[in-house]
């Protein structure tokens, strides 16, 4: 196929295992339409977006790299991707400029203070798991009554983000995700979201400092301002809180949607025959909470197979396609299994842009998951698995709601 034949990806992700699929059989890299029509190009297969990931000539600077940043305010339905590329922070710059970021941040999510942040993790769970049994509702909408509000709380009070602003956050990064609407409204709304929340988050660190990550992010801003600009700690923020707590939201809620259709694997994890370690990875590659996330760069002319990407063409990682790719993990690769230690997925990434939230995500994780199996062991959903909806996104994968029995 040519570059002509571009294909629409659904901004709904209504059926992203589905679309990669189709995708799939067109080649291992195929021209696509992002909403609003912003073409770009997606990698269907795992050693693909692997090779494309760790190459240096692929680069996640728009402004350096991608051939059509020039003219994007002359498409007004494109205002949507400038929440992801728009930005200054670790998702949007490349070579030195990334690194230093990275070095900044980084500390922030060690082991260490992963360790350190579990008995609040624990302490919360088990308050979210007491509310939910006092609510005496037989059915309750889990994503609402844990998935959210479990990372939500731990990432706010990592960046000492206020309770008056915390519903306010929750919204602006749901907005940012959401990518049905590609209107310059829908657009202006996220980035007056983000132009609110964001300043007020600083200025209330500013006038009250406390042990929390951003009031050390505000400090090396204000003694070292050239490893830090103002717009790189907003946007630093914005990429910190936000990945820091919504990926987690739809690992949880999606790790109890496999486990609940799938009884077997649930018995068998309840007995220790499997692990939560490998219900986890086996989430992460099947349905990864982030489906595909734009933009990446190509610096040169790359070539793919017997296709060759144009330099300055814009490239999006598909970690959902590399997840599924049956030459990577089988003809079974659409089947949630498990038992097949698939603990080399690319849901976090690789290289020097691996996730560095991934550690606390999966404490997250490997903390509720059990407790919620343990507190309710007849858990079930209350409604079919076909009646679960999609968020309305084609780069987040999770559920809009988690609906289920609570049953001792």
């Amino acid at each position: 196929m040519t570059v002509t034949d571009r294909i629409a990806l659904d901004p709904f992700g209504a059926d992203i295992a589905g679309e990669s699929a189709r995708l799939r059989a067109l080649g291992p890299i195929v021209p696509v339409e992002l909403p609003g029509g912003i073409p770009a190009w997606a990698p269907t297969r795992y050693d693909t977006l692997r090779d494309l990931i760790l190459d240096p000539r692929v680069s996640k600077d728009p402004r350096r790299h991608w051939k059509l940043w020039p003219e994007i305010g002359e498409h007004p339905s494109w205002g949507w991707v400038l929440g992801w590329v728009g930005v200054v922070n670790m998702l949007s710059t490349y070579g030195t400029d990334h690194a230093r970021l990275r070095k900044l941040v980084a500390p922030s999510f060690t082991h260490r203070r992963t360790e350190a942040m579990r008995p609040r993790v624990e302490a919360i769970t088990a308050e979210l798991l007491d509310a939910l049994e006092a609510a005496g509702t037989e059915v309750v909408d889990l994503r609402q009554g844990l998935a959210h509000p479990l990372p939500l709380r731990i990432i706010c009070e990592l960046f000492g983000v206020p309770e008056e602003l915390r519903a306010d956050t929750a919204r602006m990064i749901a907005a940012i995700m959401d990518t049905s609407d590609p209107s310059p409204e829908h657009a202006a709304s996220v980035q007056r979201q983000i132009g609110t929340v964001l300043p007020a988050l600083i200025a209330h660190r500013s006038e009250h400092p406390g042990d929390d990550l951003t009031t050390e992010l505000i400090r090396v801003r204000d003694e070292d301002g050239d490893r830090l600009g103002d717009e790189e700690l907003l946007y630093t923020l914005l990429l910190v809180i936000g990945a820091g707590f919504e990926t987690t939201v739809n690992l949880i809620g999606n790790a109890v949607v496999a486990l609940l259709t799938h009884p077997e694997q649930l018995a068998a994890v309840r007995s220790g025959e499997i692990g939560w370690d490998a219900i986890v990875d086996e989430t992460l590659r099947t349905q990864p909470s982030i489906a595909s996330l734009p933009l990446r760069f190509a610096v040169d002319d790359l070539t793919v197979g017997d296709v060759t990407v144009p330099a300055g063409d814009a490239i999006i990682t598909t970690y959902a396609a590399a997840g599924l790719d049956p030459e990577h993990y089988g003809p079974d690769a659409d089947a949630f299994d498990a038992a097949r230690g698939a603990d080399d997925h690319l849901a976090f990434g690789i290289g020097v842009h691996r996730c560095i939230g991934a550690p606390l995500a999966r404490a997250e994780a490997l903390t509720a998951l059990p407790a919620l199996f343990d507190r309710f062991p007849g858990l079930r959903l209350a409604v079919g698995e076909g009646e679960l909806r999609q968020v309305p996104s084609f780069i987040a994968f999770g559920w809009q709601e988690v609906p289920v029995r609570l049953v001792r």
